[in-house]
């Protein structure tokens, strides 16, 4: 039996992950482009606590991530981010 009316040439765009570090107390890289789905993981490679905030309502923030630890995020919508141990420590996420 054959399907008509069916395309099976491709299923979209894939969603890619993008890899934060965090380290010697900063984001790198500290702003990110993606697009709508695409999967972020911050990776905390130094030897203190950090955490992931979203700024402007902290509607979204991560555990508290201790060394050698991470955490993903997918992303949907662009934000600035920042540690709230640490408020120094700043990133943005732009999705387009």
């Amino acid at each position: 039996m054959f399907l008509t009316g069916f395309s099976f040439s491709g299923a979209g765009p894939v969603a890619k992950t993008h890899r934060v570090e965090i380290r010697q107390m900063k984001f790198n890289p500290s702003h990110l482009s993606v697009k709508p789905g695409d999967t972020v993981v911050f990776i905390n490679l130094d030897m203190v606590t950090h955490d992931v905030t979203e700024a402007t309502g902290q509607s979204w923030k991560s555990p508290p991530l201790p060394a050698k630890s991470s955490w993903k995020k997918v992303a949907r919508t662009s934000a600035t981010y920042y540690c709230s141990f640490h408020p120094v420590m700043k990133g943005a996420i732009t999705v387009k």
